[in-house]
């Protein structure tokens, strides 16, 4: 089979790129940039934007299925850079899948689609989109899945896919960031509540991936349908936070401030940031003070009965991975 993988140069992308190229599939990548280590693989490479319709329908042209995993993601930024990217690029790609008569496509998305500043325990797929969203990411990325789901039909069958929390080796985005922050003992606990969280190791996300695309057809079971995916391992927020600092020699996060204060920070920082136009992104926001206040993990039944899903690396053992290539690539 020939796969398209959207953003294939990105974290979880380029371990799905891995996972299919060692199958046998011929994989061809999309994304802005070069990525040499995927053309090492046999990777074909096609350079562009998701917001360039024609350059997305010529990535798209000769291929099985599509892995629509590029986005803009991030708590910050211009509303019309995550739209172009989350809403629009999603538009060309179901297009592009039109066009070209490809029959699969596997959108991954985010739980933060559903997320509406309050407790999910044990949440399965039937929780519904909020009115309101507090960051433009989720915003769009909820369009977006929505737009996918939408477009299965008799022709294409296509699946949404929400891992949550992404991390282990290679990480660019979540390990780096706490990392960063806590060598500058930046981060502090939000409240005394322990709350649970279910995050998900970057190599369970990626087979997931090819697991839901293995049993996605058109009038399948997993035909326009979303899931949710983690490790099914629900922890408190802040052993993971200082798990993940121990796993790069730092200390844990001990000090404290209540959730409604960082909340009234988020607030303020927004529309400084706003009003001046400063680079970079607030160190704190209100969707990010409301994510590390409440809780997050979900019912996975669904995503285990219709395509088999299964963590196949524990969350201590995905650590220990962790700490290893930590110590390997940023020695002390």
């Amino acid at each position: 089979m020939k796969m398209l993988v959207t953003g294939g140069g990105g974290f979880l992308g380029k371990a799905i790129v891995k996972l299919l190229v060692e199958r046998g599939d011929a994989v061809r990548s999309f994304s802005r940039s070069e990525h040499p280590a995927l053309a090492a693989l046999g990777v074909e490479h096609y350079r562009g934007e998701l917001g360039d319709a024609a350059a997305v329908t010529r990535a798209a042209e000769g291929c099985d299925a599509v892995f629509h995993v590029a986005a803009k993601a991030g708590v910050w930024g211009p509303y019309e850079e995550f739209y172009r990217a989350n809403v629009l690029g999603t538009r060309h790609v179901v297009a592009a899948c039109r066009r070209h008569g490809i029959r699969r496509l596997i959108y991954t998305s985010s739980p933060s689609v559903v997320f509406d500043g309050r407790d999910m325990e044990g949440v399965d797929e039937s929780v519904p989109y909020p009115h309101h969203f507090e960051a433009f990411y989720p915003q769009t990325k909820a369009e977006a899945e929505q737009l996918v789901r939408q477009a299965n039909d008799e022709h294409l069958a296509t699946v949404a896919l929400r891992p949550h929390l992404i991390w282990g080796p290679e990480d660019n985005h979540l390990v780096p960031r706490i990392l960063e922050r806590g060598a500058r003992g930046a981060l502090r606990r939000l409240g005394k509540r322990e709350c649970l969280v279910d995050t998900i190791y970057i190599d369970n996300a990626a087979l997931a991936h090819l697991q839901a695309a293995d049993h996605l057809a058109v009038g399948s079971p997993v035909s326009g349908k979303a899931y949710f995916l983690a490790q099914g391992e629900p922890l408190p927020l802040w052993e993971v936070v200082n798990r993940i600092l121990g796993a790069g020699g730092l200390p844990p996060v001990t000090r404290t401030i209540s959730p409604e204060l960082a909340y009234r920070i988020g607030a303020v920082l927004e529309k400084v940031y706003s009003l001046l136009r400063l680079p970079g992104e607030p160190r704190m926001t209100r969707f990010v003070a409301r994510e590390l206040s409440t809780s997050h993990w979900f019912d996975l039944g669904a995503a285990r009965r219709d395509f088999g899903y299964q963590a196949v690396v524990s969350f201590d053992e995905g650590i220990e991975r962790l700490r290893q290539w930590l110590s390997a690539t940023h020695p002390s």
